[in-house]
Order: structure tokens, then C-alpha cells, then sequence
């Protein structure tokens, strides 16, 4: 008989783990998914809300479920986590465009390390060669189940 799980089950069950420890690794920050995505964007250059709004859309979807529905800050807008930031004074803004402060760079540091600790942890006894393998065929899973809707990366060129 064979006992083997589906993939659909094994990419959900990976998927909530990887939720629960990043909203868990966050929370003990003092930081929501969606503030850490805000940073992350800025972490690059300056943006306004519509291009923030944008940038971190495909982590926030409902398809994604990012945050379980009663996380506190699940259902705040990028203008409310943004002024949060600033207040907290990570981020400086014009009224138009945010940008990181020298406390929130190193926030951002602090943070990008310690869930990159985490992103090793989870891929302990995968070699590189079989991690490159899984997100290739569930690129190309994603592509064959939805071609025209496909937001991902373009396929590599050969």
C-alpha cells in the first residue's frame, strides 16, 4: 500500500510551518509580516505607499495566508504599518516617499539575519542541488496551473 502523501499536502504543511515560524520569529521583534515586507522594500531605496502596496502584494495574499486572520496587525494597511515604522522612527518620510532611518537599517540587519538562521534551519539535510530542484518543479507547477496569471519570475533562459 502506498502511504506516500500527495504534494498538495506537503507544500501546505511546509508552507504554514514557514508561516508560523516567521510570524512567530517576527512577533518576538515587535514587528508584523506586513512591516518586515514594507522594510525589506525600502531596504533597497525609498518608495512611495502605491509602489510599497505593490512590491509586497504576493506576500500578503489570501492564496499566501501570510498571517492567520486573528494575528494582531493582519489587517492593517500599509499606511498604518507605515506610520507605526515612523513612529517607531525605522523609517523618515516626506509625505510622499519613505526611507529608512540608521535604527531601522539596522533592524533590518538584525532581522534579515536571524531569519536567514531560520531559512537554514528548515533546509538542514537538503543540498543545495535538491533545494534548486523542489522550487524549480513548483515554478513550474505554478506556471501549468495558471500560464496567463503567472506573477513569478521569468523562466530561466537555457
Amino acid at each position: 500500500m502506498d502511504t506516500q502523501q500527495p504534494i498538495g499536502y506537503w507544500v501546505k504543511l511546509v508552507d504554514r510551518l514557514i508561516d508560523g515560524l516567521f510570524a512567530t520569529t517576527l512577533e518576538e521583534h515587535g514587528i508584523t509580516r506586513r512591516q518586515w515586507q514594507l522594510l525589506n522594500v525600502l531596504s533597497q531605496d525609498a518608495a512611495g505607499v502605491e509602489r510599497l502596496d505593490r512590491e509586497i502584494a504576493p506576500f500578503l495574499s489570501p492564496a499566501n495566508a501570510a498571517v492567520p486572520p486573528e494575528t494582531p496587525g493582519a489587517h492593517m494597511s500599509s499606511l498604518e504599518s507605515l506610520t507605526e515604522l515612523v513612529e517607531s522612527e525605522w523609517l523618515t518620510t516626506d509625505g510622499s516617499l519613505y526611507d529608512l532611518t540608521d535604527r531601522g537599517r539596522a533592524v533590518v540587519e538584525r532581522l534579515t539575519a536571524v531569519i536567514a538562521d531560520e531559512r537554514t534551519r528548515a533546509t538542514v539535510g537538503v543540498t543545495l542541488e535538491q533545494y534548486e530542484t523542489a522550487v524549480t518543479v513548483l515554478e513550474t507547477m505554478a506556471r501549468n496551473l495558471n500560464p496567463e496569471g503567472f506573477t513569478g519570475p521569468p523562466p530561466p533562459t537555457p
